[in-house]
C-alpha cells in the first residue's frame, strides 16, 4: 500500500528531467547577470572561421604583399574605441612612424603614374619613377645655425611638436568577414606609417550578426575617438583621412559622404582614397551595370533586404548617393576587369566631377581586386594624394 510519498532516485527519468530544467534555469539566471552587469565584455572578432584571411583572393604576391615592412613602427593592438550596449569591444590597432622619425617615403620608387584629377590612367609600370623630394629640414638647412643649439637644449616644447596626419584603415571582407590583423591588411598598416601617416587599423562589426547601418556607425565612433584621443598619438585632429578596399572602401567614402559642413568636426574625414569599393548599392548600380549573382546576394545580406528593386537602405549605403559640395577629396583605384563592374568607379568619378569635388581616378589592367592593386606604383598614387590633402605644411 502506497503511503502517499514517492522516492525519486538519481537514475529515475523524472530526477533527469528535473535536474535538466534546474540547470537550464540557471544559466538563464546567470547570463542575466552578467549581462546586466556587463562582465561579458569580447571583442569583434572574424564571423567565420578563416575569417581573419585577406579579401584578397590568392595566394599569389601581388598588390600590398610586395611591400615589405621595415619594421620599425610602433604598434599598439587592440585599443578599445567602442563598447557595445552587449558588452562588444571595438578595437583598433595603432601603427605609428618611428619616434625619431617624422614622416618617411619608403615607397619612393613606387612613382604616382600620370592620372590628373578626374582622369582614368593607368600606372606603366615601364616608366622610369619620379623621385620623390625628402622634406627640407629647417633645423639644419641654414650651415650656419646648424649645430649652434647647446648640447642637451630641447628645441621644442611639446606643445611645438609636429603633430602628424592619420588615416583610418578600412578592412574589406564583404562585410561579413577580415580582420584589422591578418597580414596583408597589417602591412597597409605599417605602410602608411612608413608613409610618416599613424594609421588605425580598424575592426568593425560583421553580417550576419549586424546589417547596414551598423558597420559605418561603427567607423564614425573611431573617427571621434581618434580626435579625441589626437594627443595621445600626436595627431592633428584636423587631419584626418580614410583608406579602404572592397566593402572597406565602400565605407570609406561613405564615411567622406557623410554629413556636411567642416571636415574637422565630428567624423568627418578630409580626404578618402578607396581601391574597387562598390560605392552604389541600388538595381541599377549592381545589377543592370553588370555585377554578378554572387555580388547581389552579398550586398543583400549586408542591407538586409531581398530584393535590390525594393530596399530603401541600399540609397544610404551608397557613397555616389549621399556626396554634397562639402564633402573631401576622393582617389579612386580600380581594375578593369574584376568583381565590382568598373561603372562603379567611373561613374563615381563623374559624380564628384559634377559636384566639384577633387578626384583621382586611376584604373589598372588585370582582374585584381582591392588591395591586391596596392603595387608601388598604387601605393605611390594612393600615398602622394593623401599627402597632397591631408599635409598642411
Amino acid at each position: 500500500m502506497s503511503n502517499g510519498r514517492r522516492i525519486i532516485g538519481l537514475g529515475s527519468r523524472r530526477f533527469l528531467v528535473l535536474f535538466v530544467a534546474y540547470a537550464g534555469g540557471m544559466a538563464v539566471v546567470a547570463t542575466a547577470l552578467l549581462g546586466g552587469l556587463h562582465w561579458n565584455l569580447r571583442p569583434v572578432a572574424p564571423a567565420q572561421a578563416g575569417g581573419t584571411a585577406s579579401e584578397v583572393d590568392t595566394t599569389a604576391i601581388v598588390g600590398i604583399r610586395t611591400f615589405t615592412a621595415p619594421g620599425d613602427a610602433v604598434i599598439d593592438e587592440d585599443v578599445v574605441y567602442a563598447t557595445q550596449p552587449d558588452g562588444t569591444q571595438l578595437t583598433l590597432d595603432v601603427c605609428s612612424p618611428p619616434e625619431a622619425d617624422a614622416g618617411s617615403t619608403a615607397d619612393v620608387d613606387g612613382g604616382t603614374g600620370d592620372a590628373a584629377a578626374g582622369q582614368t590612367a593607368a600606372p606603366d609600370p615601364s616608366a622610369e619613377p619620379e623621385p620623390t623630394a625628402a622634406p627640407a629640414d629647417d633645423a639644419s638647412a641654414d650651415p650656419a645655425t646648424a649645430g649652434a643649439m647647446e648640447p642637451g637644449t630641447d628645441t621644442e616644447t611639446p606643445s611645438q611638436a609636429t603633430l602628424r596626419p592619420a588615416v583610418l584603415s578600412i578592412h574589406g571582407g564583404s562585410w561579413a568577414r577580415g580582420d584589422k590583423g591578418n597580414s596583408d591588411w597589417r602591412n597597409v598598416c605599417e605602410w602608411l606609417a612608413s608613409e610618416g601617416f599613424v594609421a588605425y587599423s580598424v575592426n568593425y562589426r560583421l553580417v550576419p550578426a549586424v546589417s547596414f547601418p551598423a558597420a559605418i556607425e561603427d567607423l564614425g565612433r573611431a573617427v571621434e575617438w581618434m580626435r579625441a584621443n589626437a594627443e595621445r598619438y600626436g595627431v592633428d585632429p584636423d587631419r584626418i583621412g580614410a583608406f579602404g578596399g572592397s566593402a572597406g572602401g565602400n565605407l570609406a567614402t561613405l564615411l567622406g559622404a557623410r554629413g556636411s559642413g567642416s571636415l574637422t568636426d565630428g567624423s568627418r574625414v578630409a580626404a578618402v582614397a578607396e581601391l574597387s569599393g562598390p560605392v552604389d548599392l541600388s538595381y541599377d548600380g549592381i545589377v543592370v551595370a553588370g555585377g554578378s549573382s554572387g555580388l547581389e546576394q552579398i550586398v543583400l545580406d549586408y542591407l538586409d533586404c531581398e530584393s535590390l528593386l525594393d530596399c530603401r537602405a541600399a540609397r544610404d549605403a551608397s557613397a555616389v548617393r549621399s556626396l554634397d559640395r562639402t564633402d573631401p577629396p576622393v582617389f579612386v583605384g580600380a581594375s578593369t576587369d574584376e568583381f565590382i563592374p568598373l561603372s562603379q568607379s567611373t561613374g563615381f568619378a563623374a559624380e564628384l566631377n559634377a559636384l566639384g569635388i577633387v578626384n583621382q581616378l586611376v584604373t589598372v589592367p588585370g582582374s585584381l581586386h582591392s588591395i591586391g592593386i596596392l603595387d608601388a606604383a598604387m601605393r605611390g598614387a594612393v600615398s602622394a594624394f593623401l599627402h597632397e590633402h591631408l599635409d598642411t605644411d
